[in-house]
Formats: structure tokens, C-alpha cells, sequence
């Protein structure tokens, strides 16, 4: 379901982008809130190494060049996933290029505020998700992602993608079957 930017009666996307690009910042924070739940479950399936990190660069680098951009609410969603696939692609090569530092033990004060339970279920969920994803294609992985959680059209995966909209339209439909296939063996009624 595709989170829309909140407006009023009065505010339209447009007059949410004017504001944003004068400095208002509850213009950034409403463009921030719309997408950010997206973006970083975007990356989290894809397995960026800290999504909510990578999602506050994303909207770093959004922001910083709102003004070279042009375009409507659905154009909007389309060049922030944009940078979110670029974004995601440059840590994975910044990542080949360097051994990954020793885990950090996180102190018991900032455990107690997690809830355990949730924490759980969401990467439980996480991790199944991802683990259905892995069994694609990358091709499939990248279009049935860039599809169901950022809720982008085919031409608007197509150019992320630098692939034709016929390209996109055969990826996504192998890549259904697939999950479809992997599902059926699992025995988890469609």
C-alpha cells in the first residue's frame, strides 16, 4: 500500500516541495515521514548492514539536492528510491573493499529499552523475507523489491534499473512464479 504525502485541502505536493526547498522544516519532515518506513524496509530486505543509517543518507542526499529535482509526488518516491538503490550498491562495494569491523557489545542500559519480543518477531519476519528474496534472481530480487515496497510503476523501475519496461514486466513475473513456487513447497497456502 503506498504511503502518501499528508496534505490538506490546501497543500498540495507541490506547495509541500516549495516549502521544502525554502527551509521549512516541517516540509522535510512530512516528505521524510511519507517515504522513510519504505525506504528502510527496502533496504533492510535487501540486506543493507544498518537500514535506518542508510535510510537517514538517503534523505541526506535527497535533501541536499531538492533542488535539482523536478516532477510530481510519484516522481518524487521514484528518484528517492533511486538514491536508495545507488545509496544501497555503494555499500556493498565500500563493504568488498573492506574486512567488517568486530561486533560491538551493546551496554545492558540500552537493552532494557528494546522490547525483546518485538524485536524478535520483526527480524524473524525480516529474515524470511530476505530468505525468500535470496532464492531469486537479483534481477527478479531488485524489480519485485523496488515493486511491492516502494510501490514504484514498471517505467519507474525500469529507468532505476536502466532496463526496459518489457524487461521489467518478464523479471517481475518470473520472479512471482518463483516465490510461488518456493512458497508452495514450504507448504504456506497462497
Amino acid at each position: 500500500m503506498r504511503s502518501r504525502v499528508p496534505s490538506g485541502p490546501e497543500e498540495s505536493f507541490a506547495s509541500l516541495l516549495t516549502a521544502a526547498l525554502a527551509g521549512g522544516q516541517w516540509a522535510y519532515e512530512r516528505l521524510y515521514r511519507s517515504l522513510a518506513p519504505a525506504v528502510a524496509g527496502y533496504l533492510r530486505v535487501r540486506g543493507a548492514s544498518d537500514p535506518d543509517d542508510l535510510t537517514s543518507e538517503v534523505f541526506e542526499r535527497a535533501f541536499s539536492a531538492l533542488g535539482t529535482f523536478s516532477g510530481g509526488e510519484a516522481q518524487f518516491r521514484s528518484w528517492v528510491f533511486t538514491i536508495a538503490h545507488h545509496r544501497l550498491t555503494d555499500e556493498r562495494r565500500r563493504a568488498a573493499r573492506r574486512p567488517a569491523p568486530a561486533d560491538c557489545e551493546v551496554p545492558d542500559t540500552v537493552r532494557a529499552h528494546v522490547d525483546v519480543e518485538d524485536e524478535a518477531a520483526r527480524r524473524l519476519a525480516t529474515e524470511r523475507v530476505r530468505r525468500l528474496c535470496d532464492a531469486l534472481a537479483p534481477d527478479q530480487r531488485n524489480v519485485l523489491l523496488l515493486r511491492m515496497l516502494a510501490d514504484l510503476t514498471v517505467d519507474d523501475i525500469a529507468s532505476t534499473l536502466g532496463k526496459t519496461p518489457g524487461a521489467v514486466k518478464a523479471l517481475q513475473r518470473r520472479g512471482l512464479a518463483a516465490l510461488r513456487r518456493q512458497m508452495e513447497r514450504e507448504g504456506v497456502p497462497l
